[in-house]
């Protein structure tokens, strides 16, 4: 029971998947689901709503984020180093011909289309290796757009990991995330033309763990995972903190409005780098909401 008029329930167990590190929570209208990754996993899980049953398909490589498409059943998948189509119906996955230039100092990591269907995708220092920690220091990160003909552009250098690719409702601003530089960051953006401009600190310092993944409201308000900080943090447009949701996982990693009306909140989390005491960490959960959220914009699909 919540006393939190904004939060009508929860947060409730959805699936109890141990994912190392879930990410990519995109919930898909058309087939009342729910998609996200286990990063480390190398796995992509789909929960029927109404059912509440999961499949899992499993990938040779780590899976870091997923689009839907413009094209019903096919979805942009980014694996470590490069992005592919999937169709979930029949499991087939083609090449898309998107590859990290930088690999293996950076791997993939967080990406979302963007109101006019291009992919955003941003990187961060190679945490599958032994060298990681040299790796983050050298902040080798970049966030990169894709054009639907296939043409790249570079964004931002100098990141140490990427995170929280949202738009505002209106599409004149983007919110991005450094993790470990515990800042998230606002952009004026232009559609039009694909460009960031006027960077601005958004919310820097918030002592609930570090920015992970996030989610817009209706109302423009930021929903942003924390990392480490056993919260979900719902940040207002002017950047001030409207209020802390504690979550039963430590480690929150992303976050999606779906189900009717879009007004449950379904959440990811990671066991990767927890307790023994953590018992649900990497878990699925769900909150219902009073407020909605806002529909996932979509890849324009332009390269075969």
């Amino acid at each position: 029971m919540t006393t939190d008029p904004l939060i009508l329930s929860g947060p409730t167990l959805v699936a109890a998947t141990a994912d190392r590190c879930g990410e990519a929570a995109t919930w898909c209208p058309e087939e009342n689901a729910l998609y996200w990754c286990d990063v480390h996993g190398a796995r992509i899980h789909r929960l029927e709503a109404a059912a509440g049953t999961v499949t899992t398909w499993d990938f040779e490589t780590p899976v870091v984020a997923l689009s839907l498409t413009r094209e019903p059943g096919r979805l942009l998948v980014a694996l470590a180093t490069h992005l592919i189509w999937w169709w979930p119906a029949t499991g087939a996955r083609q090449d898309h011909g998107f590859r990290l230039p930088n690999w293996p100092a950076a791997r993939l990591n967080d990406g979302r289309a963007d109101p006019e269907g291009r992919f955003w995708i941003g990187s961060m220092f190679n945490d599958l290796g032994a060298d990681a920690a040299a790796l983050e220091a050298a902040a080798p990160g970049h966030l990169y757009s894709i054009s639907a003909g296939g043409d790249v552009t570079t964004h931002l250098s100098g990141i140490k990991v990427s995170n929280t690719l949202c738009w505002s409702a209106d599409a004149t601003r983007f919110y991005f995330a450094d993790s470990p530089r515990n800042l998230l960051r606002v952009f004026d953006y232009d559609g039009a033309a694909g460009r960031l401009s006027n960077p601005r600190p958004h919310l820097a310092g918030e002592p609930h763990g570090i920015p992970d993944g996030s989610a817009i409201d209706a109302d423009g308000y930021l929903w942003n995972a924390r990392w480490g900080g056993h919260a979900v943090v719902r940040i207002a447009p002017d950047g001030r903190v409207d209020r802390v949701i504690a979550m039963p996982a430590r480690n929150i990693t992303t976050c999606a409005f779906g189900g009717p009306g879009l007004s449950t909140l379904y959440v990811t989390s990671a066991a990767n780098d927890t307790t023994a005491d953590d018992r649900l960490a990497g878990a699925l959960w769900s909150l219902e909401t009073a407020v909605a959220g806002l529909p996932g914009h979509r890849v324009a699909v332009g390269v075969a």
